[in-house]
């Protein structure tokens, strides 16, 4: 069995630390094996190593995260990028079609599709082990894994199954996608399961609906249509259109991630960061990436997040409006992102009409390189603040350390070379019209 873990998803409401640079799946907030933090991609690779998965692992993550995604999973799994984002079909299709080109996978081969912003125990992962067994003895065309709810949710999907065969799994009877509270409940008194959004199938089923919208079933001509394509849901386009579908119960832990509540409910402290809550605060929680402190008295069930993107404070509850919010008052320019060589940090921006200084803190990671570039917009300075590497201009290099001031002119190809872990602040000066044209780009 081939297993396709999809790390797509921006994660909007789990802004301001998650969003189109640094998707939720890098937060490295959960605890982790004899103390400190990972992050949820980081998990769920570590408990499919754990099951013995991860020698048949693919990652498909959207191709500006790739060098991101190899870097919180230890280089240790092949991965591709999309080059856009879909929706769960189109990149589970892409990774089997990859795998099928590849010659490691053959149409008759069980393919298993699991999403990564999800926590659950090891069991969870170990059950996949099953899932070849079950589709043959059930003759199912699909297979999905389901859990037994703890509350009426209306942010999951649910499955109704029918009475439960004696081999461990149940025929499907039908699909609830994200109902009201009280539509929940009700499907709760069916004995319906949440969705945890893990498939398994031949890949030849996955072939036969590509086919049936038209799409190629080769992984070149597929991604060559991809930014044409429309964003398209794995349980929309195969789950809910299966007439032979199965589903197997986990009885033990599983959420996802998806909500600054499920998150909060997994972090190791109330109070990550600087700053603290005080007086009655229970079932709050502040996270606070910035260096200036963030207090909270005498407030309870609330989230207080802060990071370079902004500030949110929340009653847990209603924290899922902040997609809404932010759909509304969209901001174009980033202020924070992560790659796959550190961080950055827009930490100024101003302009007079006539000129754009841009000022942004760099991270580099040790033995890491910023890449190798030509800026024709903007000329540049960096000051080295921490750390030891090198500065290249134009194929010379100069060692670097804390208080060395470069200069790079337009035109002129640089870059910095970090020996140990480094910050340098980088300050852009872009002409009104060269601002213009690097936005056009």
């Amino acid at each position: 069995m081939h297993t396709i873990l999809l790390c797509g998803g921006s994660g909007q409401r789990l802004w301001p630390l998650s969003g189109s640079i640094r998707s939720k799946m890098f937060l490295q907030l959960l605890p982790a094996p004899g103390g400190g933090t990972e992050s949820m991609i980081g998990r769920v690779c570590r408990q499919l190593r754990q099951a013995g998965l991860d020698e048949s692992l693919l990652l498909v993550a959207h191709q500006e995260q790739t060098a991101l995604t190899q870097r919180y999973t230890g280089s240790k799994y092949p991965i591709i990028g999309e080059p856009c984002k879909r929706g769960t079909f189109t990149a589970a299709a892409l990774g089997a079609l990859h795998l099928l080109a590849a010659g490691k996978a053959q149409p008759e081969d069980i393919i298993c599709i699991a999403p990564a912003d999800m926590f659950a125990d090891d069991d969870f992962f170990r059950q996949f082990h099953q899932f070849e067994a079950i589709l043959a003895d059930s003759e199912a065309e699909l297979l999905l894994l389901g859990t037994s709810p703890s509350y009426p949710s209306e942010q999951y999907g649910y499955i109704v199954p029918v009475q439960e065969d004696a081999g461990g799994y149940a025929r499907v009877l039908s699909f609830a996608e994200k109902p009201d509270a009280s539509t929940a409940l009700e499907l709760m008194r069916k004995q319906a399961l949440w969705n945890c959004g893990v498939f398994a199938s031949q890949l030849s089923f996955l072939l036969e609906h590509l086919e049936r919208l038209g799409l190629p079933v080769e992984f070149a001509a597929l991604t060559e249509q991809y930014p044409g394509l429309p964003v398209r849901s794995f349980d929309k386009e195969v789950a809910e259109r299966s007439t032979k579908a199965v589903v197997v119960r986990h009885e033990g832990e599983w959420s996802d991630l998806g909500s600054w509540d499920t998150l909060t409910a997994r972090l190791p402290s109330q109070v990550i960061g600087v700053g603290g809550l005080w007086g009655e605060c229970g079932d709050s929680h502040l996270i606070n990436e910035l260096e200036v402190p963030l207090h909270v008295i005498g407030v309870s069930g609330i989230v207080a997040i802060a990071g370079p993107e902004g500030i949110l404070i929340a009653d847990k509850k209603d924290a899922n409006t902040i997609k809404d919010i932010l759909a509304e008052n969209s901001v174009t320019e980033p202020r924070y992102g992560e790659t796959g060589w550190g961080s950055y940090t827009v930490i100024g921006r101003e302009s007079d009409g006539s000129q754009l200084v841009l000022t942004v803190m760099l991270t580099l990671l040790p033995g890491h390189d910023l890449p190798e570039m030509t800026c024709e917009h903007c000329a540049k300075s960096w000051m080295i603040v921490s750390g030891h590497g090198e500065v290249w201009v134009d194929g010379c290099a100069a060692e670097a350390a804390a208080g060395g001031i470069y200069t790079i002119a337009r035109g002129q190809r640089h870059t910095v070379r970090a020996w140990s872990a480094m910050k340098l602040i980088e300050v852009q000066i872009i002409e009104a019209e060269d601002n213009q044209r690097r936005q056009d780009c």
